[in-house]
């Protein structure tokens, strides 16, 4: 499904790792809504991925473009505060604006680490993970904030792993990661309560990413083929489906109302009814409900319930009198 309105006409945004992915999809939807987006990531052409994948931020640019959208490409390393300071810089001189970051930044980078419980993980590489995958997405947003401040206006958009605060990635340390991302949105969210600025968390569904379909041996054009491995890669979205939820967003005028909050692609699209890219409304929380979990999975939910209603009671405390009754 073509979008044809243009919410976004004059708006200006960063999508950092804009390369593949959520980040891609992002950056394609924030064009198709008008904006005028700064693709950025390291993978260019003629350097592309250092983790072998094929993709770089150019052929992002070209995508939106070609669809009648206007971006450009900038390699940036997200973990060197000088390259990220002077791309706000450039586009403070350019635009004169900022108004929507989304941070993909890493999403998949190997260093994550795949599923393994602590005693069998990897982590001779844990440093480098945390740089690249966590500490980049805090330098963004450092230098993301000024121009918003400034302006008492903004939207600041952390992509993470899944609709809870906990149990998100294979391993303790892709837990640790992705589990900070969401809470970045929410202490930012704290910080600029008063300055105008939106900070929200999200999470794509069954992501049929470019990584996703080489694992299941499809193309985009055959994807449902991968349903014969996994039935549930039918409920699968392309990354433009978490893209529209990011543009509803932005240019969503009460988006204040959500600052703080962890949210996903179908929910988003519960309340503003875009599409993907074929037209359908894919809903993994819908489908989710009638997936039957594995129990090394499931025996983990009742204590993470228990862990949080205890941590709830707790924090009451520091309300004052009249309001701990009342929620």
């Amino acid at each position: 499904m073509k979008q044809t309105s243009k919410p976004l006409e004059g708006r200006v945004a960063v999508v950092a790792g804009a390369t593949r992915g959520a980040g891609r999809g992002i950056a394609r939807a924030l064009g198709e809504a008008g904006a005028f987006v700064y693709c950025t990531g390291r993978s260019v052409r003629g350097n592309p991925s250092p983790y072998g994948r094929p993709e770089t931020i150019d052929e992002t640019a070209d995508m939106i473009r070609d669809a009648g959208g206007n971006a450009i490409a900038l390699r940036v390393d997200h973990t060197v505060e000088s390259e990220v300071q002077g791309l706000f810089a450039r586009v403070q001189s350019e635009k004169g604006r900022l108004d929507v970051l989304a941070d993909s930044v890493a999403g998949e980078d190997p260093l994550i680490g795949s599923w393994a419980n602590l005693d069998k993980l990897d982590v001779s590489r844990g440093v480098d993970a945390f740089r690249q995958c966590l500490l980049s997405h805090v330098i963004t947003a450092k230098y993301a904030l000024p121009p918003m401040i400034k302006k008492r206006r903004g939207l600041i958009v952390e992509v993470s792993e899944g609709d809870t605060i906990t149990g998100s990635g294979g391993n303790i340390l892709a837990d640790l990661i992705k589990s900070s991302i969401k809470n970045i949105a929410f202490r930012l969210a704290w910080e600029m309560r008063k300055s105008g600025i939106a900070v929200i968390a999200i999470t794509p569904g069954f992501l049929r990413s470019e990584t996703m379909l080489k694992g299941f041996g499809v193309t985009e054009e055959n994807w449902r083929d991968g349903g014969k491995k996994d039935p549930n890669f039918l409920f699968s979205e392309t990354p433009l489906f978490v893209g529209r939820a990011v543009a509803a967003l932005a240019a969503d005028p009460n988006v204040l109302e959500k600052s703080g909050h962890l949210t996903s692609s179908w929910e988003l699209s519960r309340e503003y009814r875009f599409t993907d890219a074929d037209g359908s409304r894919p809903d993994w929380g819908e489908h989710a409900k009638d997936i039957e979990w594995p129990d090394w999975l499931t025996e983990s939910v009742e204590p993470t319930i228990r862990r949080l209603e205890t941590m709830t009671e707790r924090m009451r405390l520091y309300l004052p009198k009249g309001k701990q009754a009342r929620l």
